[in-house]
């Protein structure tokens, strides 16, 4: 993204942002950019535009975090309609198949089949890359599209409700989990087919849709309303992260600032592989990983790396 001006002291921040239905998640950044005059904005963890609910936006060098932020579980609120399938498996495709909607009793069934670790072949239609393309290009111009299974977790699933054709199902699930296969797969392990018609994410980790900030007039948005959303990327943050923290002293920070060697100012961790977020005092100075040795001959290769510094 290219920044609308040099401002070099946009703030290394987030904001808890709630995304409404129709909009892409990258447009919903646009009020967010004005705010801020920089385009130097992302968020964690992409939404459907029919989707709604919790976006975590990074801002200024923040984004260097971002993998931190998106690789947390996942809370949903999903609406399945049952007896429909649509090419995009939700409900802004064409319909490519039809089926009577299954039993509740059918349903239940099917869905302790997904709770656990499972093995999901993402939708066509979606942003993965193949063969340095986006799926969803090749599936619009009607080209196959082969999708590897990949390893997801479902740690909850809940039937809310089940009003035929009609189900609510609340789901906690890891970072990678595309509700829109979800759906599917229960469906079909129920009997017949379905698609997303409606989808909200009401937490990312350790933050929740109840906390961010709702714009009521997504074009004409009060940039002090945005501007005052913004959290500092603080010791909390790495704590609700299960990053440790770890304080040092000024000349220690000062050190790390110029990118002087780790290892000869941080003790090794006592549990590895660990991550370790460095302040000094409230000041967020450096996110530093412990690398250990693959094998015994690389044990010169062990050691902290920089993550990120401020």
């Amino acid at each position: 993204m290219a920044a609308t001006n040099s401002n070099s002291s946009l703030p290394a921040a987030f904001l808890l942002l709630n995304k409404i239905p129709g909009i892409t998640s990258f447009r919903a950044l646009a009020p967010v950019k004005r705010a801020l005059a920089s385009g130097k904005v992302g968020h964690t963890g992409t939404l459907d535009k029919f989707a709604g609910g919790l976006l975590v936006v990074l801002t200024g060098r923040a984004l260097k975090l971002s993998a931190f932020f998106t690789n947390c579980d996942k809370h949903y609120e999903a609406l399945i309609r049952l007896g429909i399938e649509t090419d995009t498996l939700d409900l802004e495709g064409a319909v490519v198949a039809e089926a009577p909607p299954p039993s509740k009793n059918a349903l239940e069934v099917a869905l302790e089949r997904f709770r656990g670790p499972i093995m999901q072949k993402p939708p066509a239609f979606s942003a993965i890359h193949l063969d340095g393309k986006r799926a969803y290009e090749l599936a619009r111009n009607g080209l196959p599209v082969n999708m590897t299974p990949r390893s997801v977790t479902i740690h909850e699933l809940t039937l809310r409700s089940y009003e035929p054709p009609f189900a609510r199902i609340g789901i906690l699930c890891s970072s990678g989990t595309y509700i829109r296969a979800l759906a599917r797969d229960i469906a079909v392990s129920a009997g017949s087919c379905a698609h997303l018609a409606g989808l909200t994410r009401t937490q990312s980790g350790p933050f929740r849709l109840s906390d961010a900030l709702t714009l009521n007039d997504w074009e004409n948005s009060n940039p002090d309303d945005i501007r005052g959303a913004l959290r500092p990327i603080d010791e909390a943050v790495f704590a609700a992260l299960s990053i440790p923290v770890r304080d040092v002293d000024e000349k220690t920070a000062a050190a790390m600032r110029q990118g002087k060697p780790a290892d000869s100012f941080i003790p090794p961790p006592g549990n590895i592989p660990e991550q370790s977020a460095i302040f000094c005092g409230n000041v967020f100075i450096a996110l530093i990983e412990w690398r250990p040795p693959v094998t015994p001959n690389q044990a010169n290769n062990t050691g902290w790396r920089y993550v990120f510094v401020v």
